[in-house]
C-alpha cells in the first residue's frame, strides 16, 4: 500500500489552518464582510426547454471512446455503464419531474460576502422543533438531501414522534448548485463554516444543530470548532477520526499489529482509496479550470462524477443494470442534470483547489472538536469508523450507530437509517 508523495498530498487538506483561524474566530466571530443587503428572497427553478433539448441532443451526439480492456472497473468508468446511463438520460429521463419537487419546497437566496446563497428551508408544523443546517458534498447537491426532509420536518407521518421534529436548512455550497459562482478566491471550508452561521443568524434561530458528509462533514466540523453558543452538536455520517499512528502506517505500508476486525477493516478501506481512489480530487484539487471537457460533454461529466469511489460506482453500475437498492436511475440523472444546467461542473471542482492551497493536514485526521459529535457509520463509506476511533477523536461523542447497508451518499441512499439516527443523536440536546 506504498502511496507517493503526490498521492499523500490528495488528502492533506485542511486541519492546520483549520485550527489555527477557528480559534481567533471562536473569539471573535465570524469573518463575514459586512452586507447591506440581508434580505432573504423566494427562488423558484425552471430551465428554459431549449437547455433541455439541447442536453438531450449532445449526449446523443456524444463520441464514445473504446471499450476497455479489461471485465472490471480498474480502468475507469466502463463503457456499457455509461452507453446505458446515456440512453436513459436522452430517452426516457424527465427533468420536469424534479423541476417539480424542488418547486414544492420553500427556497431562498440570499446573498454573504457578495455570493448569493440558495438555500431549502422547511420548517416543521410542530412546536418546539430543532432548527438543523445539513450540508452535501461532492459530487452531490441539495438532490442529495430531498429524501429526509418529510421524515425530519413531518416525523408523525414516517413513523416518529411530533418531539422529534426538526425544522431543515440545506444550502447549496458556492459555486455548487443555485448558489452564486465566487469571482474571487477564498471560498474554502472555513469561509463556507462562518457563512453557515450567519446563515442560521439570519434565519433567526437561537438554537441549532449541523448535520454533514464529504464536504458537509468538513464544514460541521469547523463550525464545532468555531463553536458559536447556537451550535448545540453536530452528526456526521464521513468522520475524521484516523488516528495519528494509523496514518502513519499507512503512509509507509505496514500494517499495525493487534488491529481489531473494525480497525483492520478501515485500514484496508483507507489504503484503497488513498492508493486508487483519488484520481478526481488530484485533479480538481491542482488544476480545476482545466477540466473543460466535462463542462462542455455532458457524458464527460456523468462519467466524473460516477467515478467518485468504488464502492458508490458500483451502486450507481448496479441500478442502471436494473437493481434499484438505495438508488433509481432518476435519483442519479436529478443529480448530474442539475450540475449540467447550472454549469458548475468548473466551479464546484474550485472547492479541491481553494483547500488545497491551506495548509496541510490529513482529512480524515481529528480535529479536536469539543462540542457534542453524533456518528452514523456506513459500510461502504470510503472507510468505516470503527467506534474506538471515534471515541478517540470526540470528546464528547454523544451518539455512535453503526450500520449494515449503506455509503457514501446516505441521506440519498438510505434516508430512513439516517433520519433515525438525527432523530436519537439529538434527543439529548432539545
Amino acid at each position: 500500500m506504498k502511496r507517493s508523495r503526490m498521492t499523500l498530498a490528495i488528502l492533506l487538506l485542511v486541519n492546520v489552518l483549520l485550527m489555527q483561524g477557528v480559534t481567533s474566530t471562536a473569539q471573535t466571530g465570524p469573518n463575514i464582510s459586512t452586507v447591506t443587503n440581508e434580505s432573504i428572497r423566494p427562488f423558484q427553478v425552471h430551465f428554459p426547454q431549449e437547455q433541455l433539448n439541447g442536453l438531450r441532443q449532445r449526449i446523443q451526439a456524444t463520441r464514445w471512446p473504446a471499450q476497455e480492456t479489461v471485465n472490471d472497473a480498474s480502468q475507469g468508468v466502463q463503457l456499457a455503464t455509461m452507453q446505458k446511463l446515456a440512453k436513459y438520460w436522452s430517452t426516457d429521463y424527465d427533468w420536469r419531474k424534479v423541476e417539480a419537487r424542488l418547486n414544492a419546497l420553500p427556497q431562498f437566496i440570499t446573498t454573504i460576502d457578495g455570493v448569493d446563497i440558495h438555500f431549502i428551508h422547511v420548517r416543521s408544523r410542530y412546536p418546539n422543533a430543532l432548527p438543523i443546517i445539513i450540508t452535501h458534498g461532492w459530487p452531490g447537491s441539495v438532490i442529495e438531501q430531498m429524501k429526509i426532509i418529510g421524515p425530519l420536518t413531518d416525523p408523525v407521518a414516517y413513523g416518529g414522534k411530533a418531539e422529534d421534529a426538526f425544522d431543515v436548512v440545506i444550502p447549496s455550497l458556492p459555486g455548487h448548485g443555485f448558489s452564486g459562482k465566487p469571482t474571487t478566491t477564498g471560498w474554502e471550508p472555513v469561509h463556507i463554516a462562518k457563512a453557515w452561521i450567519e446563515l442560521m443568524r439570519r434565519l433567526g434561530y437561537k438554537k441549532y444543530v449541523a448535520q454533514g458528509g464529504d464536504w458537509g462533514n468538513a464544514v460541521s466540523e469547523i463550525m464545532a470548532l468555531m463553536a458559536p453558543p447556537e451550535l448545540l452538536g453536530i452528526h456526521t455520517n464521513m468522520p475524521a477520526t484516523v488516528p495519528a499512528d494509523i496514518s502513519k502506517a499507512l503512509a509507509s505500508g505496514t500494517v499495525p499489529p493487534d488491529l481489531s476486525a473494525d480497525e483492520l477493516n478501515a485500514y484496508k478501506q483507507l489504503g484503497f482509496f488513498y492508493s486508487k481512489g483519488l484520481g478526481y480530487a488530484q485533479e480538481m484539487g491542482l488544476r480545476p479550470q482545466t477540466l473543460y471537457g466535462i463542462g462542455d460533454s455532458p457524458i464527460g461529466l456523468a462519467a466524473w462524477m460516477l467515478d467518485h469511489d468504488d464502492l458508490s460506482y458500483k451502486l450507481i453500475a448496479s441500478v442502471f443494470d436494473g437493481k434499484t437498492e438505495g438508488l433509481t436511475r432518476d435519483d442519479i440523472l436529478d443529480n448530474i442534470t442539475l450540475y449540467w444546467l447550472t454549469n458548475t461542473a468548473v466551479t464546484s471542482a474550485r472547492l479541491y483547489w481553494e483547500t488545497f492551497q491551506l495548509p496541510k493536514a490529513g482529512f480524515f485526521d481529528p480535529r479536536g472538536v469539543k462540542i457534542p459529535v453524533a456518528v452514523s457509520v456506513f459500510p461502504d463509506e470510503i472507510y468505516a469508523a470503527p467506534k474506538n476511533w471515534a471515541e478517540k477523536a470526540y470528546a464528547k461523542l454523544i451518539y455512535y450507530q453503526k450500520h449494515d447497508k449503506g455509503g457514501h451518499f446516505a441521506a440519498w441512499e438510505q434516508p430512513l437509517l439516517l433520519t433515525e439516527d438525527l432523530r436519537a443523536a439529538f434527543k439529548s440536546l432539545r
